[in-house]
């Protein structure tokens, strides 16, 4: 399931680059709304399983209360999720 937590990770966060950077972009320059839609819904699926999966997982990673919050807020900011990927879901190598 650990590995399921850092797909999901990995796609809410890509989900949330290609709507920011692309999707947007190209629905105010170009008046075309269809990226949004399409990308709208599955990105807010990855969101609400991302904040789940975070609250599952808070204990077997032994997290604190700020460090819980902090996984959550990763996904409001763009990259973040990578970020938390890196900082507290990645195996620790020795």
């Amino acid at each position: 399931m650990k590995v399921l937590f850092r797909l999901i990770a990995l796609l809410e966060g890509l989900s949330y680059i290609i709507l920011l950077f692309v999707a947007v972009p190209f629905k105010y320059f170009y008046g075309n709304d269809a990226l949004v839609k399409n990308f709208g819904m599955p990105h807010g699926i990855l969101f609400i399983a991302y904040c789940i999966f975070v609250v599952m997982y808070k204990n077997e990673y032994k997290w604190t209360g700020s460090q819980t919050l902090a996984m959550l807020v990763f996904s409001l900011i763009p990259f973040g999720t990578f970020y938390g990927d890196y900082k507290y879901l990645r195996p620790k190598r020795k």
